[in-house]
């Protein structure tokens, strides 16, 4: 009787590692997650955001080195709160969204976070204008819970710095000073949180 039950024990505990173990995959939820953008113009930073996107990311908080990341950007939905500028920000000069509609982004190396500060490095490519270039991101884990209808949630952010004439985001003005009118270096900056719905 003893065995049996030490049996039984052992197999129900062996049924619940699959569950327990692993990464968990988390979908971004686009309604609490912010893809924004600075550049300069002139003196000051311009903000703008982009309103639709999807992604993915798998994180087990034991082994943030298996982090693993995809997504990407409708570059349609660019907003800078000025729809003439957003407008010419689609145009040819810019983004082209006739031949290049998706902004994309797939980590390539395992992350370099340190499980004790939540915080690190990930790689990536970053496709932009169909120019593919690797890219590494500033990330931190923010945190996981479940939210008051049962849904597993948790919290990231990520923050990079590139150049737009890497992805052939050549355009500009030439100011009467000599300067230019729109900064080379676009700060990116993303707030992201991901969800498990609750099963049914």
């Amino acid at each position: 009787m003893v065995i049996r039950r030490l049996l039984t024990a052992v197999g129900a505990a062996a049924a619940l590692v699959p569950a327990l173990a692993g990464a968990t995959a988390y979908k971004v939820d686009s309604d609490h997650t912010n893809v924004g953008f600075k550049v300069r113009h002139l003196f000051t930073a311009v903000q703008g955001r982009f309103d639709h996107f999807e992604g993915t990311i798998d994180f087990d908080p034991a082994k943030p080195e298996s982090t693993k990341v995809q997504g990407w950007i409708d570059a349609n939905s660019i907003n800078t709160n000025v729809p003439e500028r957003d407008k010419h920000l689609r145009s040819p000069d810019f983004f082209d969204i006739a031949k290049y509609p998706k902004i994309t982004f797939v980590s390539t190396k395992p992350a370099e976070i340190d499980a004790s500060k939540k915080s690190g490095k990930l790689e990536g490519a970053l496709t932009i204008h169909g120019v593919e270039k690797p890219v590494v991101l500033e990330v931190t884990y923010l945190g996981a819970a479940k939210d008051p209808w049962g849904n597993q949630r948790a919290g990231f952010s990520a923050r990079t710095t590139i150049n737009r004439k890497d992805f052939g985001l050549t355009w500009n003005e030439t100011l009467e000073s000599g300067g230019l009118l729109v900064g080379d270096e676009i700060q990116v900056e993303i707030d992201a949180e991901g969800m498990v719905p609750a099963a049914k």
